[in-house]
């Protein structure tokens, strides 16, 4: 593969405006480019939660989802082009069953916290959430790929999975809000 920047900085964008990967320029504060900033966000975040020593297959999926929150940021980059399924939403569902199997039932509301990886996958999961509302909004206004809001439903899901998965995994103990 040859080289995709040659230079980093174009000064275009000084205006305020930036390019879609049709051509189309947009102002920065376009709720397209809202959309795929804040999966960027999301896929960023991944990539904290992956700076801690957690379990092979936690990581073995979360570098996946890596690939495809990518992919979809390409996606919304472009009007009109898809790349997101129903197998990749598919996928995700399979990946929570398999986390939450060895999981207790949960019986009271988590709040974020135990230890460092499980705190900072539920980060990932609220940047997650923000960016599934913006989506949401996108769609009122222009046609998006429904692929792409179930995915970003179901990958919140997953990673509030992982985060109990991962709070577990050196032994700390998952905080429950309790009533008042």
């Amino acid at each position: 593969m040859g080289n995709r920047l040659t230079k980093i900085y174009t000064c275009t964008g000084d205006d305020g405006s930036t390019g879609l990967g049709d051509g189309t320029r947009v102002s920065k504060d376009h709720m397209r480019v809202d959309c795929y900033g804040s999966t960027d966000e999301t896929n960023a975040q991944i990539g904290v939660v992956l700076t801690h020593n957690i379990p092979g297959e936690v990581s073995t999926c979360l570098s996946a989802i890596q690939h495809r929150l990518f992919d979809l940021g390409g996606e919304l980059c472009i009007p009109g082009h898809t790349i997101l399924t129903a197998e990749h939403v598919t996928q995700l569902e399979e990946q929570i069953d398999a986390f939450n199997e060895n999981l207790p039932p949960l019986k009271e509301f988590i709040l974020p916290g135990g230890n460092a990886a499980g705190a900072h996958c539920h980060v990932a999961r609220t940047v997650c959430r923000r960016s599934e509302r913006l989506l949401v909004t996108l769609s009122k206004e222009e046609t998006i790929n429904p692929h792409a809001l179930k995915y970003l439903n179901r990958l919140s899901d997953l990673l509030f999975v992982i985060a109990r998965v991962l709070t577990r995994a050196d032994g700390s103990d998952e905080v429950y809000w309790t009533r008042d």
